[in-house]
């Protein structure tokens, strides 16, 4: 029969089992979860001012006509043309060179070439991604 008296014993290891299994899912999860806030945040003060860096974009297309701000040249042109052009302007600016796809790789060197002989250090080739 049935005893009264005598006292139950809980067995927890099932219930230690789940907590876990549960704790290992969440240590899991948890990382991998990600919280955006949309917040509004405070306009700057209207005191300072950010400069902008000086650039220079050349572009050169696939007839082989590069343009410098509103100047355009033939690439056998370009070279004596640019270097009279930029006598005068601050060699310290970013030159950004974006050339079309289907030219040669002779045509773009060669600009880049002149751009460098001119005394521009900071010249860079823009692609498209």
């Amino acid at each position: 029969m049935f005893d009264f008296n005598e006292k139950p014993e809980l067995n927890i290891t099932p219930l230690v089992d789940v907590m876990l299994v549960l704790l290992a899912i969440l240590m899991v999860t948890a990382p991998v979860l990600e919280y955006e806030e949309n917040i509004n945040l405070p306009s700057g003060s209207k005191t300072q001012t950010a400069t902008q860096t000086k650039k220079l974009d050349i572009f050169i297309d696939k007839n082989r006509i590069v343009k410098v701000e509103k100047e355009s040249y033939k690439i056998k042109e370009f070279a004596d043309s640019f270097v009279l052009s930029m006598q005068d302007r601050d060699k310290d600016i970013t030159i950004y060179i974006k050339a079309d796809k289907t030219l040669q790789y002779e045509d773009i060197i060669y600009v880049l070439r002149t751009v460098k002989s001119a005394g521009f250090l900071k010249v860079s080739l823009i692609t498209d991604g």
